[in-house]
């Protein structure tokens, strides 16, 4: 088992591959009285088109067919309800997609080896009948409904499908009416079957546990099933541009207060910097310009452009960093106009930048002693880097003031779209 140092994090991680390709990610946190597990598979709303197992050709699966599967995965054919089952137990359990992945987890404070055989045993246990599946879809719509419901849910799922041209980024996790009712059984199992695989999932446990028996009770699980061999995934590729689909777009809600959006898709693969570097840099930058603590922010609330603080979201994948800053305003023309004129001629203070980079380490040493946070961050460094990384602290230490303005004067701030929700 290879032991590495989480650098400042007073934290060892256990890494151990098992025969099958399964990864297993253990971090011990004895000072904890409670545990954290996530059983992820790397499949999200994004791979819709892929060669299915043992195929030759593309296939197209219906869009939210990753979030679809999540929720098939708790029907079981001995009719056992996994909640059930672990609040039995004293824990909890859920799971979540998102574009890139897919995850089941449970906490607890006992009864680990029993609810670490269970989780592995209903996500390898795929049931989908025709029946069941039908059953499913008008759950699902339900569920998009409370969604479309939630005005910044709707703004948020608009200006990103706005931003995108072609890549599936641009549809919801959860996909739409047509998606959902088009998806059947055979959909299911073609996703199943080329993404479930052991060599393309990870089990990453936080809290008081002891490594080596982690892997002995996982190994052991594994040992008693037979699985498929493994096979390289291939999926689409997008030749996604700089542009944006859409520049502005509007609609009404039953809101009080009109919900505005301004949205920035920033191509990056032209700075000659690792990309983790470089979207460290975009998000310290929209922090400092734009945050709680912000001058400008301060500035739009006293003068009333904005009823609440700025609200900053991002994606980042591939050759793309995207930012969106949302707001509540009843003069969204001046509140735009305010923020792109305050990306013309920019200037952040060294202070600014510093006092920054000092909160980014306060707030990694302060997940030190949550096995939720570095839970989280395993499987987020895991699905975007593809490894744990141990070193932000020194990461963080090493970045510069200068290097940062060099990135920030290589965006392109022209290239936005804008969002508003008005009242009916």
């Amino acid at each position: 088992m290879k032991k590495i140092k989480l650098v400042k994090l007073d934290l060892d991680l256990y890494e151990e591959e098992l025969d099958n390709g399964l990864k297993i990610y253990v971090v011990p946190m004895p000072n904890q009285n409670n545990y954290y597990v996530t059983f992820t598979a790397k499949f999200g709303s994004n791979d819709t088109s892929f060669i299915p197992r043992d195929g030759k050709e593309f296939i197209t699966v219906p869009s939210g067919i990753a979030h679809f599967l999540e929720h098939k995965m708790f029907e079981q054919k001995d009719g056992i309800d996994p909640f059930t089952f672990y609040s039995e137990r004293g824990s909890d359990a859920n799971a979540n997609t998102n574009n890139f992945k897919t995850t089941y987890l449970f906490s607890g404070t006992s009864f680990f080896e029993e609810n670490m055989n269970y989780l592995l045993d209903y996500v390898q246990d795929p049931y989908f009948t025709d029946e069941n599946v039908e059953k499913e879809k008008g759950i699902i719509e339900q569920e998009m409904k409370m969604y479309m419901d939630n005005p910044y849910s709707v703004i948020f799922e608009n200006m990103v499908y706005n931003t995108f041209k072609v890549h599936p980024m641009k549809i919801p996790v959860i996909g739409n009416y047509n998606s959902i009712y088009s998806t059947t059984k055979e959909d299911l199992y073609n996703c199943y079957t080329t993404f479930y695989h052991p060599s393309n999932m990870f089990v990453a446990v936080t809290g008081n546990v002891d490594p080596e028996e982690v892997v002995r009770i996982i190994k052991e699980n594994q040992d008693k099933k037979k699985f498929l061999s493994k096979q390289k995934i291939v999926l689409k590729e997008y030749n996604e541009d700089e542009g944006v689909a859409k520049k502005h777009d509007e609609i009404k809600m039953n809101v009080t207060i009109p919900k505005v959006g301004l949205g920035f898709k920033f191509l990056i693969d032209n700075i000659d910097l690792p990309l983790r570097k470089i979207n460290t840099y975009i998000g310290l930058f929209f922090d400092i310009m734009f945050d709680g603590t912000s001058i400008l922010n301060e500035e739009l609330i006293n003068n009333g452009i904005i009823t609440e603080d700025l609200y900053l979201s991002s994606y980042i994948f591939d050759k793309f960093n995207t930012v969106y800053i949302l707001a509540e305003s009843f003069k969204q023309d001046e509140l735009f106009k305010k923020i792109r004129d305050s990306l013309k001629d920019i200037k952040v203070n060294e202070e600014d930048f510093k006092r920054k980079i000092k909160a980014m380490i306060s707030s990694i040493i302060g997940a030190s002693d949550n096995v939720y946070a570095i839970n989280n961050k395993i499987m987020s460094n895991i699905i975007r880097y593809n490894k744990v990384i141990s070193n932000d602290y020194d990461e963080i230490k090493e970045l510069n003031f200068n290097e940062f303005n060099e990135v920030i004067s290589k965006l392109d701030f022209s290239n936005y779209l804008t969002y508003v929700i008005n009242p009916k």
